[in-house]
């Protein structure tokens, strides 16, 4: 029977989210957990195994519970991590062998909100032609199974621990020498999975941490994506302790974004470019980013001489890309690294480990490095999404503004090589949005062109 998706669900290739109680509910969950299920049965071609994790947010341990009774109803085994960061659970798919994962985490949406992220055998998001086949078995009869064919539930409390030694282990990481800089860092968790992974990646690092929200009970104190006008309380923190660095992340400690040493907030696309830095330090390769990522991490690749590659907004869409170029590092400008030699997701913890080693190889503060560094101005705006198709917007913009640049592989990205100015107008794959992000050098040329992105809609 087809499955009819409820109003207010939205269904992508980053899964399935929507509000608590109204468009997410348990058997909604159960759902597409049966089908994800069923999925992994088929690709595993018998017994499947799907690891299942979930972020601080207080519905999650309800949906945790509904998406375990489906997953062993269709008979898979489930390895249950319990609260961790979406990284770690990810990690944990390919530790043990598993045919699949499921993270129960709403990522940055607002506390209302929770979501299942599924995951490949690789410990990757699906990516569209994967999310399509799983989609497929949501419109057949659920392939409940009687009572000798239940699937059977193990629990792992290991994999936090083995996140962050693997991160210890990194080529790239001097733990002898960051441990030696003695860093006092400023670090806020939003009550959110990080806290599970965070401080303990920092005392082995011998930082003294100032703590921040580091209750992992879901109750966020402020806005979740961890973007410059959330981190005030933050920024205060570092200011009054006289920290080297503040780090906050989203409530799935998938993407980091940084304070400087004088409490100001320096724009979550410089976390990738940082990272870039010292990654291309010690080794030559591809770059990957997406579209809707601020220039200063392609300068990070210029400035190394290392080739620099843009994708469609979309962790999948990035990971895939940097699979094809054989990138050494890539990652989206929201504060999500991601370093292949831990796994292709994004990962704060990876951040946080490499923004420390940058520090500690340069010996500058943050301040200072992101002097050193071309300066751009980024406008980030949205709107509801009208109906209908956006391709007539797209055509006015693109006759109005007349770039040297245009791509299409993500809605519309309209770039001018020779002033450093780009303009990227997309739908949101998991809001029901149209998001604006504009670069410019000052903020009133990128404002301008998120404002011509508005007159486009109609707005």
């Amino acid at each position: 029977m087809r499955f009819e998706v409820p109003e207010g669900l939205m269904v992508s290739v980053s899964g399935v989210r929507g509000r608590v109680g109204e468009a997410l509910t348990p058997d909604v969950v159960a759902r597409f957990a049966a089908a994800f299920g069923a999925y992994m049965i088929e690709r595993a071609g018998g017994r499947a195994r799907v690891v299942l994790g979930r972020d601080s947010r207080t519905s999650g341990p309800m949906l945790s519970r509904a998406v375990s009774a489906a997953l062993e109803g269709v008979g898979c085994d489930v390895i249950e991590v319990g609260l961790v960061p979406t990284p770690t659970a990810l990690m944990a798919v390919r530790y043990h062998g598993a045919t699949g994962g499921i993270v129960v985490t709403a990522s940055h949406n607002p506390v209302e909100w929770n979501a299942l992220k599924l995951a490949s055998d690789a410990g990757m998001f699906l990516d569209a032609d994967e999310a399509a086949e799983m989609r497929g078995h949501l419109d057949r009869d659920v392939p409940w199974k009687g009572w000798d064919g239940l699937g059977k539930v193990t629990c792992d409390d290991g994999a936090a621990e083995r996140h962050v030694a693997a991160i210890l282990e990194l080529p790239y990481l001097n733990v002898e020498a960051i441990r030696e800089r003695r860093f006092t860092v400023a670090l806020e968790c939003i009550r959110g999975a990080g806290a599970v992974t965070l401080p303990r990646l920092l005392d082995a690092l011998g930082c003294e941490v100032h703590g921040l929200n580091l209750e992992p009970d879901g109750r966020f104190p402020r806005k979740p994506e961890p973007v410059a006008e959330n981190l005030g309380e933050l920024a205060d923190l570092v200011r009054k302790t006289g920290a080297d660095v503040g780090l906050a992340t989203d409530p799935d400690a998938d993407r980091l974004s940084l304070v400087d040493e004088r409490g100001r907030a320096i724009g979550e696309d410089y976390t990738l470019a940082l990272a870039a830095r010292v990654v291309l330090k010690h080794r030559i390769g591809p770059v990957v980013t997406n579209l809707s990522t601020s220039r200063v991490v392609e300068d990070a690749a210029r400035d190394a001489g290392a080739p620099f590659h843009r994708a469609s907004v979309g962790e999948i869409n990035v990971a895939r890309r940097m699979q094809r170029e054989g990138a050494v590092i890539g990652g989206e400008g929201n504060g999500g690294v991601i370093l292949p030699d831990i796994h292709h997701t994004r990962d704060a913890q990876v951040a946080a480990a490499l923004v420390l080693q940058l520090l500690a190889e340069t010996g500058q503060r943050v301040s200072e490095i992101v002097a050193g560094s071309p300066g751009y101005a980024i406008v980030k705006d949205s709107v509801a999404r009208p109906p209908g198709d956006l391709e007539p917007a797209y055509a006015r913009l693109e006759e109005e503004l007349g770039a040297g640049t245009t791509d299409r592989q993500d809605g519309l990205w309209l770039g001018w090589s020779e002033s450093g100015k780009w303009l990227h107008f997309r739908p949101s794959g998991t809001e029901p949005i149209v998001r604006m992000i504009a670069e410019a050098p000052t903020r009133e040329e990128a404002q301008s062109l998120v404002d011509a992105a508005r007159r486009a809609l109609g707005g």
